[in-house]
């Protein structure tokens, strides 16, 4: 009566007949996914890469100046001219580009997907254990199914990296939108708004300012995957991670791990000012 029963419930087998299902039927369109995406990846790379390095810093002053402060931006200058001291230039791009694909993906699933579940009460109260469960399973286990569907390297890092940042933006989005002030709602109403008018013009702006605070989560844990995903083949500053880790190399460990530090504190700073900056306008506009 101690031991537990012999009783397996083969969820897991369930869930791999599913996966294979899919990989028989369904082949062309990961193949066109893989396809859009890893030009994508390699096109944003080519464009940051034939930017001159000093144009670059000096494009992330501008915006540390203009979104937090003068010393701020001289600071974020500072912490890219260090990367690049390091010689991980060109792996800091590769980190770059995906990051931001997997974030503008990220972002075009999520935030629909929140304004959808804040207008259906069913859908939101389905998508919430699914939310959860995409928050909290490990992140190395959505490198297995990923690498059935795509060829090794950047696209299934990416895929991995939406499923695991996109709840984030879902969440507050929703959040948001159903936290807009109903006197302001019910004054478009009366006005004969339709729902799209009123979506546009009324919930979403009322809404940007929390929306912005879950493009910075979503953002911050799209660049935290960034090591996980070169288990998969990722390039960038995680592979290089990797690769320390396999030689143990104390001294390429550090300066690539703290190249991804000083790429998070950068976006982290930068979007939290656009979040601020949209937090005053509103409340001056109020």
């Amino acid at each position: 009566m101690k031991e537990f029963p012999d009783l397996r419930i083969p969820i897991g087998d369930g869930v791999e007949s599913f996966i294979d299902f899919l990989a028989a039927n369904f082949q062309a369109l990961f193949d066109f996914i893989f396809v859009i995406t890893s030009s994508s990846i390699k096109g944003l790379e080519s464009a940051l890469l034939a930017i001159p390095w000093w144009v670059l810093i000096i494009v992330v002053v501008i915006l540390g100046w203009y979104f937090t402060s003068l010393s701020g931006g001289i600071l974020f200058g500072l912490f890219m001219f260090l990367v690049g001291s390091f010689d991980l230039w060109p792996e800091t791009m590769t980190t770059i580009s995906i990051v931001l694909i997997s974030v503008i993906l990220s972002l075009a699933i999520g935030i629909p997907f929140g304004v959808l579940m804040a207008f259906n009460n069913i859908l939101s109260v389905i998508m919430r254990p699914i939310l959860d469960a995409m928050q909290t399973m490990p992140t190395f286990v959505y490198l297995i199914p990923v690498i059935f569907f795509f060829p090794l390297g950047n696209v299934p890092a990416v895929i991995a990296t939406i499923i695991y940042a996109m709840p984030p933006v879902m969440r507050l989005t929703e959040l948001a939108i159903r936290n807009v002030d109903k006197e302001v709602v019910e004054s478009a109403q009366s006005f004969g708004s339709s729902t799209m008018q009123m979506l546009t013009k009324v919930q979403l702006p009322q809404a940007l300012p929390t929306i912005m605070a879950g493009v910075n989560q979503t953002t911050m844990m799209a660049l935290a995957m960034a090591v996980v995903g070169s288990m998969v083949g990722a390039q960038g500053l995680g592979e290089r991670v990797l690769y320390a880790i396999n030689r143990i190399d104390i001294s390429l460990g550090f300066e690539a791990g703290i190249s991804i530090v000083f790429l998070a504190i950068i976006i982290d700073r930068i979007t939290g000012g656009i979040a601020d900056r949209l937090q005053k306008h509103r409340g001056n506009a109020s």
